[in-house]
């Protein structure tokens, strides 16, 4: 980062907060303290109002500012949990770019947000949960994001999640979802000549050529639209004993969950699966405190592996 670029940043920094140690923003930019020093005194030449109080450190004049953009007290909130999805959801980069635009947003927020903001920083937290995957994004995002907006080729280095095999490829990027712990980019690739799901954490190298495609593509929400009508969900209605929902509430997202009502010592929940047999398997978990009430077919499956599981395993008589 060059001198300007940082005397700027410093100053959005002193926005930030009531008082700004001169320690932060040496640690922020990686520089000395005469450094900051040095920094902090160009802006007061520049007619900038700071106020320097020696082993306290800087803060502004109250009520200079950049030019006002006002937010409530939950907007800024807002901002603060999703900040905390950002460190957690993503990647370093992309990180490290929400961070620079909280410092901007907190930096033109009243005295009273910004004191509530660090106040509630403590109070919000994102945790991964067992069954959450722990995923390495390689630092793409950002890259991709680059390309989709100025439509240009990306050449990618790509490990097949089946036959781990790897392959260089030049796609067309359109867009870039989350789900199930994993990133996801669609992109036409022109190796298939057809449109494909590339998991980040196996594109393995990333680079952005000088190429800008042509071509109009479907949006990303028109490609996820497509491709889930392409695909038969089946409904599934099962009820559930009341005291079993707290066991499986966070599994039924990954098995489809649509919606629930309540009854009186029970719940009626729906589902859209892709895979009977796979839900079945499911099912089997808590099945002695449930029933199926829909397809006919899932209670069949049920009946099936059930009677799998005791032929294989009934003592054989001797």
């Amino acid at each position: 980062m060059n001198r300007i670029d940082r005397i700027s940043a410093i100053l959005i920094q002193l926005q930030t907060r009531r008082v700004v140690k001169a320690s932060d923003i040496a640690a922020r930019f990686n520089i000395s303290l005469r450094t900051v020093y040095r920094d902090v005194r160009s802006l007061e030449e520049a007619g900038v109002p700071i106020i320097g109080e020696a082993g306290v450190g800087y803060s502004l004049v109250d009520g200079y500012r950049l030019p006002p953009i006002m937010f409530t007290r939950e907007e800024a909130t807002a901002f603060l949990t999703a900040e905390k999805f950002v460190e957690k959801m993503t990647d370093a980069s992309t990180a490290a770019q929400h961070r620079s635009a909280m410092y901007k947003i907190r930096a033109i927020l009243k005295t009273s947000e910004k004191d509530l903001l660090e106040s509630m920083d403590s109070s919000i937290e994102v945790l991964k949960s067992q069954i959450q995957r722990r995923v390495n994004n390689n630092n793409h995002i950002q890259t991709i994001l680059n390309g989709i907006a100025a439509k240009k080729v990306l050449c990618i280095d790509y490990m097949a999640g089946y036959t781990q095999t790897k392959t260089n490829r030049h796609i067309e990027p359109i867009g870039i979802f989350y789900l199930d712990s994993y990133w996801h980019l669609i992109a036409y690739c022109r190796m298939r000549n057809d449109y494909r799901d590339f998991r980040l954490d196996r594109i393995l190298g990333l680079t952005e050529t000088d190429e800008v495609f042509e071509g109009n593509h479907p949006t990303l929400k028109d490609y996820i639209a497509q491709t889930a009508s392409e695909h038969k969900l089946e409904t599934v209605i099962i009820r559930v004993d009341d005291g079993l929902t707290n066991y499986i509430n966070e599994q039924r997202y990954y098995h489809g969950f649509v919606s629930e009502k309540q009854f009186e010592g029970y719940r009626e929940m729906t589902f859209l699966t892709i895979s009977i047999q796979g839900f079945a398997r499911w099912f089997m978990m808590f099945g002695d405190h449930a029933e199926v009430l829909s397809p006919p077919g899932l209670k069949d499956k049920i009946a099936e592996i059930a009677e799998g599981i005791i032929k294989r395993n009934t003592p054989v008589e001797v």
